[in-house]
C-alpha cells in the first residue's frame, strides 16, 4: 500500500509542477514573450517620433567622408541596418547610445569597410525603424519602416550638395537596403544624370523582386557599371527560415508604401560571382570572410579565403555553414535577428566594387 502524502508533500509537488509546467512555456514562447516586450503599444498614428536630424551637421552622420588614404574617387552613400531594438518607440533616436555602438562596433567595419577602397563612405545616422518592426507584417510595423525614409531622403540631398560630380556608389544593408532600394528607384532611377554617375547599387541581406529592376538592372557581369547587386544569404539547408523570409517580404509600390510581394521570383545576384546570371560559386572562388567587429575605421580586416561555397537558388543566396569561431552566433535573442556581426562576402564586395570603379571610369574618361 502506498503511503499516504502530507500537506506540505502536496504543496511541494504541485510547486514543482508549476515551475516545471512555466520553465516548459517559457523555452516554448520566449520569442513570442520577447517580442511582445519590444512592442511600443501605441498606433503608429498617434506616435511622437524623435527629433528630426540636421544632416548639416557632423553629428548627424556616423560616416562623412571617411577616407582611407589609398581610397579610389568614388563617393559611397551607405545605410546601415537595424540596430535599435524597440520598447517604447517605433523608431529610434539617432544619439541612442547602444544602437550607436552596434553600428560602430559592427555594422560599419563589416559592411560599410568593404568600400572603403573604392572611395570616400558616408553613413548617415536615421531614425531608424526598430527590430520589432522587423518581426511583424502590422500596418504600425510598416509605416514606421516607411517613415524611415525620409530622414535618408533628406540626407541624400545633403550629401549630393557635398559631391555634385563624380561616381556614386549606394549600398545598404538588411533595413539600409530596404531604404536604399527605394532611394534607388525614385532618386537615381528617374535622373539620368544621377544614374549616369552610378557605379553599382549594393542591396545587402534584402529580398526584392526580380520585376523591380529594369531602368536599373541586376548586375550580369563584373565589368558592368550602373546595375545593382542585390542577395539575401541563408545557410544552408535553413528551408523554413527561407520560406518564413520570403512569406514576409515586403517591397515599396508606386506611392511609397510597402506591400507583401509573395508569389513574384526574388532577385538574387551572387557577391561572389558578381552576376545574376552566374548564380553558384565554389570555395575556391571566395577571395575572403571576416569578422571585423571592433576594427577602427581604415583597418583593413584579417581574410579568411576559400570556406564560402554561394549558390542563387529560389529567391535566396545559399552559402555553406562557416565552422570558424569568428563566425559563431552571440548575442542575446534580439542580437540574433540582427545581421551577423561578420561578412561572409567581404573581399568580394570589395573586389566587386574595384571592378565597376573601373569599368565606369573606362566609360567616363574625362
Amino acid at each position: 500500500m502506498l503511503p499516504r502524502l502530507t500537506a506540505r508533500q502536496w504543496v511541494g509537488y504541485a510547486g514543482f509542477a508549476l515551475v516545471f509546467i512555466l520553465t516548459a512555456a517559457v523555452v516554448v514562447w520566449r520569442g513570442d514573450i520577447l517580442r511582445s516586450a519590444l512592442d511600443p503599444q501605441v498606433p503608429f498614428q498617434t506616435y511622437q517620433p524623435p527629433a528630426t536630424p540636421d544632416y548639416a551637421q557632423t553629428d548627424a552622420w556616423a560616416l562623412l567622408d571617411a577616407r582611407t588614404p589609398t581610397a579610389g574617387p568614388a563617393h559611397v552613400f551607405f545605410v546601415h541596418s537595424t540596430t535599435y531594438n524597440g520598447g517604447k518607440e517605433w523608431n529610434g533616436a539617432v544619439d541612442d547610445a547602444r544602437a550607436l555602438a552596434g553600428l560602430r562596433g559592427a555594422v560599419l567595419p563589416n559592411y560599410a569597410g568593404p568600400l572603403a577602397l573604392a572611395g570616400d563612405v558616408s553613413a548617415p545616422l536615421y531614425r531608424q525603424a526598430s527590430l520589432y518592426t522587423r518581426l511583424t507584417l502590422r500596418e504600425d510595423a510598416r509605416e514606421a519602416r516607411a517613415f524611415a525614409y525620409q530622414d535618408i531622403s533628406a540626407a541624400f540631398d545633403a550629401w549630393l550638395k557635398r559631391h555634385p560630380d563624380g561616381p556614386i556608389i549606394l549600398a545598404g544593408v538588411e533595413q539600409g537596403a530596404e531604404l536604399a532600394d527605394r532611394l534607388l528607384h525614385e532618386r537615381i532611377a528617374p535622373d539620368p544624370a544621377l544614374r549616369s554617375r552610378l557605379v553599382a547599387a549594393y542591396l545587402m541581406e534584402h529580398l526584392a523582386p526580380t520585376s523591380r529592376f529594369t531602368a536599373i538592372p541586376l548586375c550580369s557581369s563584373r565589368e558592368q557599371a550602373g546595375c545593382v547587386i542585390t542577395w539575401r544569404s541563408l545557410e544552408e539547408n535553413n528551408e523554413s527560415e527561407a520560406r518564413r523570409a520570403l512569406r514576409r517580404a515586403l517591397t515599396w509600390d508606386d506611392r511609397g508604401t510597402l506591400v507583401t510581394f509573395d508569389g513574384l521570383a526574388s532577385a538574387c545576384v551572387n557577391p561572389v560571382t558578381g552576376s545574376a546570371d552566374a548564380p553558384r560559386s565554389e570555395m575556391r572562388e571566395s577571395r575572403g570572410a571576416t569578422n571585423a567587429t571592433n576594427l577602427e575605421w581604415g583597418v583593413r580586416p584579417a581574410l579568411q579565403r576559400r570556406i564560402v561555397a554561394a549558390e542563387c537558388r529560389n529567391g535566396v543566396l545559399w552559402r555553406s555553414r562557416l565552422s570558424s569561431e569568428s563566425f559563431r552566433p552571440t548575442g542575446a535573442w534580439a542580437e540574433q535577428r540582427k545581421i551577423p556581426p561578420y561578412n561572409p562576402f567581404y573581399a568580394d564586395i570589395e573586389a566587386d566594387a574595384m571592378a565597376r570603379l573601373s569599368a565606369w571610369s573606362a566609360l567616363h574618361p574625362s
